[in-house]
């Protein structure tokens, strides 16, 4: 942390007075800048690398009855008292576990992600290629989100409820999902399968917003549940980005 240096103390080759032969003031330390919170999103991708594991399990028990119960009923109908009357619990016990209904929806949102990242990381070491790859990543973000009872549910349903558990800043969301395009990318780069002359950080940018896009404002054009569509639209026009050479 930085100090605030004496008002009396005076360094190396400098006089000890300021102008006039007064003494100087206090030196001001800059403030330090907090850091930026951690979305839901890059805490859900952080815990899906780490491969954390809920070994609560009365937490578990609360976290799956409240899936349920937000698939069922959505989440502006649902209480704290409905989700441990599923989960057979009293609500003194669902409330010791998550103080409040905003804790318990962002719980159950990170769960979610947090197996959507896991299952994604499985699926892409599978593909032969580093076209297919995207290919596969591009079809897995829209459709397998979109098809998430819960998260695609409430995309479509209850935007402002999932929106602000996801964001904590401005951009957050779409920052962290740049982050880890970008990283297999690189990892990419490091097995020689694209050029290192490819920019990923912008390459994983235009891909993310592509994605985000669709996601947000599904196409009149593109049918997002034709896997054939996207697979042809992906290998079209986002591999042919890793494939330019700047020399």
């Amino acid at each position: 942390m930085a100090r605030t240096a004496p008002a009396n103390a005076s360094s190396p080759g400098r006089s000890a007075t300021g102008p006039g032969g007064q003494p100087p003031g206090p030196r001001i330390a800059a403030p330090e800048t907090a850091p930026a919170p951690e979305s839901l999103l890059e805490r859900a991708f952080t815990e899906a690398l780490e491969r954390a594991d809920d070994t609560d399990e009365v937490a578990t028990r609360i976290l799956d009855a409240a899936y349920e119960q937000f698939c069922r009923m959505g989440i502006r109908r649902s209480t704290m008292e409905d989700v441990a009357r599923r989960a057979g619990l009293s609500r003194i016990t669902a409330y010791r576990r998550f103080a409040t209904k905003d804790r318990l929806v962002e719980q159950v949102i990170l769960r979610e992600f947090r197996r959507y990242f896991g299952q994604f990381l499985v699926d892409i070491r599978q593909a032969a290629t580093v076209a297919d790859r995207v290919e596969l990543g591009f079809v897995s973000a829209l459709q397998a989100i979109r098809g998430n009872p819960l998260i695609g549910g409430l995309m479509s349903v209850e935007p402002d409820v999932l929106v602000p558990s996801m964001i904590s800043d401005g951009g957050g969301m779409l920052a962290t999902v740049q982050r880890f395009v970008a990283g297999q990318l690189r990892r990419e780069q490091d097995a020689g399968t694209v050029s290192a002359t490819v920019d990923v950080e912008v390459v994983a940018e235009l891909m993310t917003r592509i994605s985000c896009s669709f996601l947000v404002t599904p196409s009149r054009v593109v049918d997002l549940d034709d896997t054939d569509q996207l697979r042809a639209l992906a290998r079209r026009f986002l591999v042919p980005m890793l494939e330019h050479n700047a020399g």
